[in-house]
């Protein structure tokens, strides 16, 4: 048996163009099939097999065998030019029409495949049925009673249905089919051309396009059956119901859910390093900033210079004096203290204050301290109260560096200075200033209780720091030359002391001029002890007027002007207020006595003396006391 299938009308489609083929290179491929070739839930209807078609006899299918074709009416409007537009669907395999009563026929010449029939009045291929898998044309429409035309279902809205046939006649007998889709249009002829073989070219005989099916059990009128498809959704019949959809839906929801999260966990994954790193990097900058970074610290530092230094300079003076600067440590069988001295010669004789070795007494020890660190014993030469000055002598020391004297009277107030001490045991402190006055008169000491300790001195004051341990040290001009020995601070606590003071430097300190200090030392060397210039008065200290008075004659004390004294030589009488000495005023008795001991016995001095209320000059020499 041969193939006499007719040609297609036209060219198989060369893109594939959906729902006839293969996807297009521009339209996406349907993941479902097209739900046209799906029966609707609920329906009965089935594809008759494909032999009951070809005439083959009835197959084993549900379908019963079609009944009697009505009579034509009269002939339905031509075709039109061109098949039905692409949104046309072909129709469901529920459009076969119910079986009429009566024998069916093998085959109907309308449906027969053998006879010639065009292609869309015989066999249809849904989209996505399977291969050779037949489709039933449509009925032959019935013919048409003049009272009581049939209409069939309106077609399917959004697509385009071929022409209505026109009504005719009813049937001639038996009930009349019900409703039913109108037939599958056949393929209209182009002007001019030729009928296919087994065909007709009568208009009356060419069924026109059939309308679309209607909305079958659960679906919507209008509603597109490719649509975005949802297999989650529930159709509006009920679970089950409704049409399959094409595409995307659920799932399409569900992969925009999952990028959605994957991108709000990026960002939280992102937003939670940028913090650890913040805070990583906060910790790590803090760590490197206060430990100097990766690297150790090299500050920056000037390079070596020459250790030379003026010899004018603090530094130089400095370094030319300590050599000759000592440390005394003193003790006793009641007390002891440190104090500081200066070398005098080669000899071994060290110059302090009476002060600082006082503590040691008749069977105490000295030990002196050299700035080179050597350490020997010293013995007491003599000391003088008065003066507040001693000499002790070392032996047996060699290379020792005596500092040189200066002279206290060419100093000038505002000069520099440098003073070398012990504070508080430190030995070789180095300090500095100017010397603030000259010929200030001051006393120190007293601590006996008789005033046998009382020292009287004419000192020049300086602010350079002076502390307890500086006493006995020298007092230096800038050529490094000795022109006082600092012997009392004046504290904020306690008033003037020589140099043992609880509290420290106020920048009030006092020294001794090197010229007496000089002279005493050479006496108390030469003989042991100091010989103090004198007057020959005894003086009213407690007067508090202005002047140093003369004490009143009584007769259990004798005389206060001493019989062939220097005073009684010059006619001094009892009761005189002397005012002035050499043109200097003098405002008390120990005042008096520090401007007489600043000179040498034998010097001459011009005393200005009042006398019942008149002023008269006196010019003495003066005598000499041998020291304690």
């Amino acid at each position: 048996m041969t193939d006499q299938r007719p040609k297609p009308l036209h060219d198989p489609d060369p893109y594939g163009t959906p729902p006839y083929g293969e996807p297009g290179p521009w339209a996406p491929a349907p993941p479902v099939q097209h739900p046209s070739v799906l029966s609707v839930p609920g329906a009965t209807d089935a594809v008759p097999p494909a032999g009951a078609l070809m005439g083959g006899g009835p197959g084993p299918g549900p379908y019963p065998a079609p009944g009697p074709a009505p009579a034509v009416g009269p002939a339905p409007s031509p075709a039109p030019a061109f098949p039905p537009a692409t949104g046309a669907v072909p129709p469901a395999s529920g459009s076969v029409p119910a079986a009429g009563p009566g024998p069916s026929p093998a085959a109907s010449p309308a449906t027969a495949v053998e006879s010639g029939a065009p292609l869309g009045a015989a066999l249809q291929t849904e989209a996505g049925s399977p291969p050779g898998m037949a489709v039933p044309p449509a009925a032959a429409p019935p013919e048409a009673s003049p009272e009581a035309p049939s209409a069939g279902p309106a077609p399917a809205p959004g697509l385009v249905p071929g022409p209505a046939p026109a009504p005719g006649p009813a049937p001639a007998s038996g009930p009349a089919p019900a409703p039913g889709p109108a037939p599958a249009p056949g393929p209209a002829l182009l002007p001019g051309s030729a009928p296919l073989p087994g065909t007709t070219s009568d208009p009356a005989l060419v069924p026109g396009p059939a309308p679309l099916p209607g909305p079958g059990p659960g679906q919507e009128q209008g509603v597109d059956p490719w649509q975005r498809y949802d297999p989650w959704a529930v159709a509006a019949g009920g679970p089950g119901a409704g049409v399959l959809q094409v595409g995307g839906g659920a799932h399409g929801d569900a992969e925009a859910e999952r990028r959605r999260q994957a991108r709000t966990r990026l960002v939280g994954a992102a937003l939670a390093l940028a913090l650890v790193s913040g805070v990583l990097g906060g910790v790590v900058g803090a760590h490197l900033e206060r430990n100097g970074g990766l690297n150790p610290v090299r500050l920056p530092q000037a390079s070596a210079e020459p250790t030379g230094r003026p010899a004018d300079s603090v530094a130089g003076i400095a370094a030319r004096a300590l050599p000759g600067v000592v440390t005394l440590h003193v003790s006793g069988s009641d007390d002891s203290g440190t104090g500081t001295g200066f070398v005098l010669d080669g000899l071994g004789y060290i110059l302090t204050n009476n002060h600082v070795v006082e503590p040691a007494g008749g069977d105490g020890r000295i030990s002196v301290v050299f700035s080179g660190g050597q350490t020997v014993p010293a013995e007491v030469v003599g000391r003088d109260s008065g003066y507040d000055l001693a000499v002790v002598r070392v032996s047996g020391v060699k290379g020792l560096k005596p500092l040189a004297l200066g002279n206290s009277d060419n100093v000038r107030v505002g000069d520099p200075v440098v003073a070398i001490g012990a504070p508080f045991d430190l030995e070789g402190t180095v300090t500095s200033g100017i010397i603030s006055a000259r010929e200030r008169p001051i006393t120190a000491g007293g601590r006996s209780g008789d005033g046998s300790d009382v020292s009287y001195v004419d000192a020049l004051q300086t602010d350079a720091p002076i502390n307890p341990g500086n006493s006995g040290g020298p007092l230096l001009d800038t050529q490094g030359r000795v022109i006082g020995i600092n012997s009392a601070i004046r504290s904020a606590d306690d008033g003037t002391d020589s140099g043992t003071a609880g509290a420290g430097s106020i920048g009030l300190g006092f020294a001794i001029p090197i010229n007496q200090g000089r002279r005493v030392a050479e006496e108390l060397i030469n003989t042991g002890k100091a010989t103090h210039p004198v007057i020959g008065v005894t003086l009213d200290l407690d007067y508090a007027g202005d002047g140093a008075r003369v004490g009143t004659q009584d007769g259990t004390a004798g005389s206060p002007v001493t019989a062939g004294g220097p005073a009684d030589r010059a006619g001094i009488r009892a009761g005189d207020v002397i005012t002035q000495v050499d043109g200097r005023p003098v405002h008390s008795g120990e005042e008096l006595i520090v401007r007489t001991r600043a000179h040498r016995p034998g010097d001459r001095l011009s005393l200005t003396v009042e006398r019942g209320g008149r002023a008269r000059t006196l010019t003495l020499v003066l005598g000499s006391s041998g020291g304690d």
